[in-house]
């Protein structure tokens, strides 16, 4: 745990900015409802932040080069900041549809600059524990944050004011506390073509669980509802979940420090297509066999982000961090844009069950995709993999030949298309 350290400043801020962010999803609904606003409306306001989300993809990552990573974290801090504040002065749908595209666009970039300066203070042996640490504390700060609703009520200015204040205050630990500001890339272009080519595997792998992980949090409390279950049980399947991947976080990650990254990515994906199945054919409305499938489901599907992460990392060179950091948060927009209108047809038109069917066909499909791309990529059969890599560690001539085929240690040529 020592390569964290340098890094708890910035761990500090991005906990700030991810419990602030992840309060306001809930609290615009809520809100929105109380003041009158429309279903519409109101969902609308989600796929305005999820276009402004894919918009500051493409733009930040030139902002980065232009200003560097603090100036950059600070100027889009405040423009989150007013933008919260305003929505709070002017209450007024298509004010608020304009304020969460703004919003978008600065936490995709807050994101960005975060992650890229994480993978920029770590070495390949470290990234999965510290990346694994930073979605256990985007689990914890998430799900906390939640708990300010009931603790100052949804109306007047209170909520809004303190999501202001946690936005403003991570700017404090950047600003005083960080010393390991990486420098700003000499060259950024956003191109998914040079994504792709870092590794398609992790591009791919963005979008479906972006499709699944925004299913199971948008849609999973509806799919909770049409089995009959109250408030507090909603809130206890969901919590579940949440909990469940803040457990195997850390030591999935750990184990893909220690092993090749994509066989615990594919083992943890199979956990997550086994549990959606249980949930789907086997639990039924049971309840205390659905909170066992979902609390096994979080735990298998929600680390797969930062395990995708810190594979196409471990391929990319240093001035390509802020670049991939962008990029995969585009291809995980995606698919959250598509993952919960998609389930949730699914689940009107087929009944509850079919929502963890929806997941287990997507995570199914990342299965058989990375299998593919472990073939394409080493050339040997899977039965023949560990035979062959022990002759890459024994035989100088076979380590040659796969640094320049773009072999097991990332610097041949072909390094980049895993």
């Amino acid at each position: 745990m020592r390569a964290v350290r340098p890094l708890i400043p910035l761990l500090m801020a991005a906990g700030l900015l991810l419990g602030g962010n992840g309060l306001f999803s809930t609290l615009i609904a809520v809100r929105g409802a109380q003041e009158g606003m429309s279903a519409g409306q109101i969902g609308w306001m989600g796929t305005t932040y999820f276009i402004g989300f894919l918009f500051g993809c493409i733009t930040v990552p030139k902002l980065l080069q232009a200003v560097g990573h603090i100036r950059t974290f600070a100027a889009l801090a405040s423009l989150a900041a007013s933008a919260t504040l305003i929505m709070v002065m002017v209450v007024d749908p298509y004010l608020w549809m304009a304020c969460r595209l703004v919003i978008g666009i600065c936490f995709s970039g807050l994101f960005t600059t975060i992650e890229s300066w994480l993978n920029s203070g770590i070495s390949n042996k470290d990234r999965g524990q510290v990346m694994a640490v930073y979605r256990v504390l985007d689990i914890v700060v998430v799900s906390g944050a939640q708990f300010l609703m009931p603790i100052f009520g949804t109306s007047g200015f209170t909520l809004f004011g303190i999501m202001t204040l946690m936005i403003s205050l991570s700017l404090v630990p950047v600003a005083m506390g960080d010393r390991s500001n990486p420098k700003p890339p000499e060259f950024v272009k956003f191109d998914i073509r040079a994504i792709w080519q870092i590794s398609p595997l992790a591009s791919i792998g963005c979008v479906t669980i972006g499709m699944t992980n925004a299913a199971f949090r948008f849609v999973g409390p509806l799919y909770a509802e049409t089995l009959g279950l109250s408030l507090a049980n909603v809130a206890t399947f969901i919590s579940l979940g949440v909990i469940g991947g803040a457990i195997l976080q850390y030591p999935l990650g750990l184990l893909s420090d220690r092993y090749d990254r994509r066989w615990i990515l594919i083992a943890a994906t199979c956990g997550a297509v086994f549990s959606g199945l249980f949930i789907s054919l086997i639990a039924g409305s049971d309840i205390g066999m659905v909170y066992i499938g979902i609390f096994f489901f979080g735990a298998f599907s929600l680390p797969l982000y930062s395990l995708s992460a810190a594979h196409a990392n471990d391929r990319a060179n240093k001035d390509q961090f802020v670049l991939l950091a962008a990029g995969l948060m585009f291809f995980y927009g995606l698919g959250a844009s598509i993952g919960p209108p998609l389930s949730s047809l699914m689940l009107a038109l087929y009944g509850p069950g079919s929502l963890f069917a929806f997941t287990s066909a997507v995570h199914g499909t990342l299965v058989i995709l990375t299998l593919w791309r472990m073939r394409k990529r080493e050339g040997v059969p899977l039965e023949n993999r560990g035979r062959f890599k022990m002759l890459l560690r024994t035989s100088p001539v076979m380590q040659r030949l796969a640094r320049g085929r773009g072999g097991s240690n990332g610097k041949g040529k072909n390094a980049g298309k895993n």
